[in-house]
């Protein structure tokens, strides 16, 4: 019997061989040189960063209330300035990217995991099962995803948990959609009879076989909704919906600041290009993800 040993350069080629780590790297090639997603992804991680960091970056507690210096415009002490209250803008705008973001994350994980779920549900069983849920998804699409959202807000309450669910809410109808289309594709391949006939139950066929397959579609869908989503949550909070005073999120700040717009604009300036960079930068990267992964780009 002949034995095979494996020296340090099989092991290598056969590492770099693998299909799956070929294909992230052929990912992380295109994306690194589309400049447009190479300054989006900077833009994200200088925000992730801030919020990370916030405690350490912000020079003023964004709480404290001094009458004293209200309404001071932007100088060396206070770069943005200081708001009616006298609070630092700066300071509470690096605090902001914390709410901000987390209720964007937070919403689209939300909608992303019942989107899956149902998506996977529907495409893969079809017939009636994929009736009744697409007849919800439907339904829950005839309403404008705003509208909806404050349909749930007045239902539940204003507060910043419940401006996530409802952001969370109206971004399942696409997660779903775009799943079950996927879904439908992949469990027509040869591959998928190939496991059922060796006796795989379907929970495992549908998340350990078929999810990892339709994952590229929806990881570009997240980073485009993640944009969607802050700018939905600022909007609600403009609106008195979301987090309340004296929260400082960005939302919040932007509503505050407009009844100042010809005495101090920078009130509503600073959190609005805030609210606009990440946003942009949300978008630019996931149209440069959804290049990089779409297999008909070269």
């Amino acid at each position: 019997m002949e034995v095979q040993v494996k020296t340090g350069e099989t092991i290598l080629a056969e590492e770099t061989s693998n299909p799956r780590l070929e294909k992230w790297k052929d990912i992380i090639y295109k994306l690194s040189r589309n400049k447009a997603a190479v300054a989006g992804g900077i833009i994200i991680l200088f925000y992730l960063a801030v919020a990370a960091f916030a405690p350490w970056l912000a020079p003023y507690d964004p709480y404290e209330i001094n009458l004293d210096n209200r309404m001071q415009s932007p100088s060396i002490d206070h770069w943005m300035g200081t708001d009616d209250k006298g609070r630092d803008i700066l300071s509470r705008i690096i605090y902001g990217s914390r709410l901000s973001m987390g209720v964007g994350f937070a919403s689209v994980l939300f909608g992303a995991v019942f989107g899956i779920v149902l998506g996977l549900v529907a495409g893969y069983y079809g017939r009636w099962v994929d009736s009744i849920v697409m007849r919800i998804i439907d339904v829950m699409l005839a309403f404008p995803g705003i509208l909806l959202a404050l349909a749930i807000i007045s239902a539940l309450g204003p507060s910043l948990i419940n401006v996530t669910i409802a952001v969370g809410v109206f971004s399942v109808p696409l997660f779903a959609r775009i799943v079950r289309g996927s879904t439908l594709e992949v469990k027509k391949l040869e591959y998928i009879d190939a496991i059922r006939s060796l006796g795989a139950r379907d929970i495992t066929i549908i998340f350990i076989h078929i999810l990892p397959n339709v994952l590229s579609p929806i990881i570009v869908q997240g980073s485009l909704r993640l944009a969607t989503a802050i700018l939905s949550a600022a909007g609600l909070s403009f609106l008195g919906l979301g987090a309340q005073p004296p929260s400082p999120e960005w939302g919040t700040m932007l509503s505050s600041g407009r009844d100042f717009l010809f005495s101090a604009p920078y009130m509503a300036l600073f959190p609005g290009l805030a609210i606009s960079i990440l946003v942009l930068g949300f978008n630019i990267f996931g149209d440069g993800l959804r290049d990089a992964l779409d297999p008909r780009m070269k």
